[in-house]
């Protein structure tokens, strides 16, 4: 294991390199492709929302990703930025590797140049090296570039084109032909793709350069001697056949790890000794008092802690909470992880990182303004996650304490994989925590059983989610946009331009897309339209809208017969209106909410339905009955006085200057669509009523907590507003009738209840009397053998679970070194009920789990528990005497007696 110092020296300074800071290594990159004619664009939010083949963006390419594929055209055909990125899942996992060396990161910065159609291999590598040796004043002895060696399986040369300009900078010693895979870049199975041409640095001391040539250590996982670009040459399309086609534009498409570069340029081994990452580590040391630097296993909790930092807080900035689901149980596994290195390794019980928060907004803030605005929110969030999982933990120690003390009564120091995979799948306790407890007790884990299990069930989520997606037929070649028709209508007549044949668990599907389109697809938080297609004799539904590479794909069981005929195109109009009304409100109870609770309300999430509309915005504290009235009223004044929508494209400059919301975790274009009712103003690209007075009604129907800092309204208008009235009506006439139709029906139904309590409160005090008669009794047949006092009987007295356990534990309170066997029958079903003094649990090695297991087969049935106290359930009421004899007998054993 490789160990970093921040002190340790990287090696010469560069010949006419001074110290940079990130900040300014970030900007010379930015303002030198911008010298270049680059446009210079933001990040793109690294949660993704409406791409359904990805959660995250994991390359700075993702958001490009529509040009590549000729669905979106190209305005600046050069462009570069700096993006923020995340691996954790897939073929870019980088994850379990994170903390272990120096540099591999969940999130990190992409700076990236791309050219679409315009510069090819020549001007890519020539500025590659003029910012690298010539900019940065990196050593050029030092630089080794890599060339794709060409494939003979797949018919494709070796890239002679990007050799020969290399060869204008690099010795050919330094030039190193890799295979396709190191240097054949994919987007995924299918796509574009292409060539590409690493460029790797080594910076090891001088010594060991003059040892060991460094091309002999390039991707061979030296920490010392990494690639720091990837120049990528897209000039092929990939089909789901395999086969390879050129495109009819060439791209470029580069990636630059912005954490490796301030490594070599501040002259550091590892990124986490940079000034990106060490005013956290140093809060960090600050908080648990152990100093980076001294302990091999501190400093790796310290490295992940700062790096799972940054990728959480960003995600919840770009508006990803941590969840059970798709990203949101991602961003959670990533926090989870952060929490165990510093339980196991740092000894903090407590929550933790949320405080490191602000050292990371004074690292970062300027250049990443969203998590200043979002601190506050940020802190919550990961302050109250952490709470969660501590306690998950503890709960996750007191079940393995159970499983360790029944696998040592049975004499065994190896515990089930399957009980493993258990704490793991149920509780969330991870395999590393349990070995780790396990191993203080010199017991150990079934690691086979674990993986089979895991392997189980990695195959049950592998068969759910297989797809098999065909290649694209096109139909009608050069019709790469198409219109979308739905804000105006919703019917139209289309032709298909392109099909594929979708097979999944379900079924077969097919994809449609057509020329133009007025049905709206899935995004912004509003369900995708469904309807049906018709050539005017045969109807095929329309099961849903999903937008894909800026496509809206209608999803259909069936093709038409004749699939390049002109049909109609037709919308579920009563859907569509539905729906546009609970939109509509959407914003006017963001409107509202702001007005009533303050402006630190902000929309965290949405869904716009037919039937219903859900809200969750930032918000910490429980909306009150009163503001939720206030909410309401105001939402339906704004209904009453029939506001027009107007709704126009502006540039996004004009739009926020003019007061419109825009949304964190959103990326909008230079033009943006604004939809206006009164005050209300937000960026939006959703369907809407033409006039408030359509909504009709708005009602809140729930209001709830779904994450620490976030709250969720759901709520309904129009049609199921008036169904809704209709319920709450039929149910008042209902409560008359049964209560004699009294005058007054509050005042009728709060009698009822302090005549339900009045009565609840005599039966509690009869069966507290059941039970201290109970007790008496079996005190007074009770026996005393050395140091046990044994207690017995059968009770007809008692007639719940729950009183017998009062019970049990009434006399665990009262008696000395107890050992109580009681026999009851409730409902008639015999249980049977083992209760065990600490002291003789560990002192005899008694376990109430174990004697009630043995006994419960006198009564025909089976139960368990923990080793002090325990329980057994049957169906066989005879043999429950045989059943307490059986019980008694086992401390009869242990006495001697």
């Amino acid at each position: 294991m490789t160990r970093y110092y921040p002190t340790e020296q990287l090696f010469n300074k560069f010949s006419n390199n001074t110290y940079m800071n990130s900040t300014s290594i970030r900007k010379k990159y930015l303002d030198f492709f911008r010298s270049k004619g680059h446009e210079i664009v933001s990040s793109a939010p690294m949660v993704i929302k409406d791409d359904p083949t990805l959660m995250f963006t994991n390359a700075g390419m993702n958001q490009f990703k529509d040009i590549f594929l000729g669905t979106n055209p190209v305005k600046f055909p050069r462009i570069a930025n700096s993006q923020k990125c995340l691996r954790v899942s897939g073929k870019h996992n980088d994850l379990e590797e994170v903390g272990h060396d120096g540099y591999h990161h969940t999130m990190f910065e992409m700076l990236g140049n791309w050219s679409f159609g315009d510069y090819f291999k020549k001007e890519a590598i020539d500025w590659a090296w003029e910012l690298l040796v010539k900019e940065f004043g990196i050593p050029r002895e030092r630089l080794y570039a890599t060339v794709f060696e060409g494939s003979v399986d797949e018919s494709i040369e070796k890239d002679e084109e990007a050799c020969k300009y290399w060869k204008q900078y690099l010795d050919e010693d330094h030039i190193l032909m890799g295979s396709r895979k190191d240097n054949f870049w994919e987007m995924g199975d299918s796509g574009p793709c292409g060539p590409c041409s690493e460029i790797h640095i080594d910076m090891r001391q001088d010594s060991e350069r003059k040892k060991l040539n460094g091309r002999e250590l390039v991707n061979k996982g030296n920490h010392l001697v990494i690639e720091i670009w990837n120049l990528v040459f897209i000039q092929y399309n990939r089909r789901v056949t395999g086969e390879l086609e050129l495109l009819p534009k060439k791209h470029v498409d580069t990636g630059m790890g912005f954490e490796r570069l301030c490594m070599v340029l501040q002259q550091k081994t590892s990124n986490y000794d940079t000034d990106i990452f060490q005013p956290v580590i140093r809060q960090i040391s600050t908080l648990c008092g152990s100093e980076y630097g001294s302990d091999q296993k501190p400093d790796i909790a310290m490295r992940v802690i700062s790096d799972h930092l940054r990728a959480i807080a960003f995600a919840i900035a770009d508006g990803q909470l941590p969840s059970n689901t798709r990203a949101g149980y991602v961003i959670r596994r990533i926090l989870r992880r952060a929490v165990r290195y510093y339980f196991t390794y740092l000894n903090q019980r407590r929550p933790f990182m949320f405080k490191l928060i602000p050292a990371l907004v004074s690292a970062m803030g300027d250049s990443f303004p969203e998590l200043q605005g979002q601190q506050q929110l940020i802190e919550k969030v990961i302050r109250e996650e952490e709470l969660s999982f501590l306690r998950t933990i503890e709960s996750g120690i007191k079940k393995l304490d159970q499983v360790i003390g029944e696998t040592k009564a049975g004499n065994k120091q190896t515990i089930s994989g399957k009980l493993a995979f258990e704490l793991y799948d149920t509780y969330g306790f991870p395999l590393d925590l349990t070995e780790l407890i396990l191993k203080e007790q010199n017991m150990m884990v079934n690691q086979r059983e674990f993986n089979d299990e895991m392997n189980k069930q990695r195959e049950r989520s592998k068969s759910a989610a297989a797809v098999d997606t065909e290649d694209w037929i096109v139909l009608k070649e050069g019709v790469e946009e198409q219109q979308f028709v739905g804000y105006e209508q919703t019917t139209a007549n289309v032709t298909i331009t392109r099909y594929r044949k979708v097979k999944s668990r379900d079924g077969i599907v097919y994809h449609l897309v057509f020329d133009k389109t007025p049905f709206y697809a899935e995004s912004g938080g509003q369900v995708g339209d469904r309807g049906y297609i018709t050539d005017g004799q045969t109807r095929i539904p329309v099961m849903n809208t999903l937008k894909e590479h800026n496509l809206n794909i209608h999803l259909v069981k069936k093709l038409p017969p004749d699939i390049t005929a002109s049909i109609q195109a037709c919308v579920d109009a009563d859907a569509r209106n539905d729906t546009a009304k609970n939109h509509s409100a959407t914003h006017l109870l963001h409107y509202a909410l702001r007005k009533v609770l303050g402006n630190h309300v902000e929309q965290k999430g949405s869904l716009v339905h037919p039937d219903y509309l859900r809200f969750d915005f930032s918000h910490f504290q429980k909306v009150t009955r009163e503001e939720i009235i206030k909410t309401e009223l105001l939402v339906n004044d704004m209904i009453q006085n029939n506001h027009v929508a107007r709704i126009q494209e502006e540039t996004y400059e004009d739009a926020r200057k003019a007061g419109a919301m825009a949304l964190f975790g959103e990326k909008y274009g230079d033009r943006v669509r604004v939809v206006r009712f009164g005050n209300s103003a937000e960026l939006c690209g959703g369907t809407h009523v033409e006039n408030t007075c359509k909504i009709g009604h708005f009602k809140i129907v729930s209001e709830s907590s779904i994450a620490a800092g976030i709250r969720r309204i759901e709520a309904i208008t129009g049609r199921k507003y008036g169904q809704f009235a209709e319920k709450q009506e039929s149910t008042i006439r209902e409560l008359n009738e049964l209560l004699g139709n009294p005058p007054d029906l509050v005042k009728a139904v709060k009698i009822l209840l302090e005549e339900k309590a009045a009565i609840q409160k005599k039966m509690e005090l009869f069966n507290q009397q059941q039970v201290n008669t109970t007790k008496t009794m079996l005190l007074s047949q009770s026996r005393k053998m050395d140091e046990v006092h044994l207690v017995f009987g059968e009770t007809t007295l008692l007639d719940s679970a729950e009183a017998v356990k009062d019970t049990a534990f009434q006399l665990r309170a009262q008696v000395d070194n107890l050992f109580l066997v009681l026999g009851s029958v409730i409902d008639g079903k015999p249980l049977l009920t083992v209760m065990i003094a600490d002291k003789l649990v560990k002192e005899k090695n008694l376990n109430a789990a174990e004697i009630v297991k043995q006994a419960a087969k006198e009564i025909q049935g089976g139960g368990g528990g923990q080793p002090f106290y325990a329980t057994a359930g049957g169906k066989n009421p005879e043999g429950l005497s045989r059943a307490i004899e059986k019980a008694v007998g086992f401390v009869l054993n242990v006495t001697n007696r």
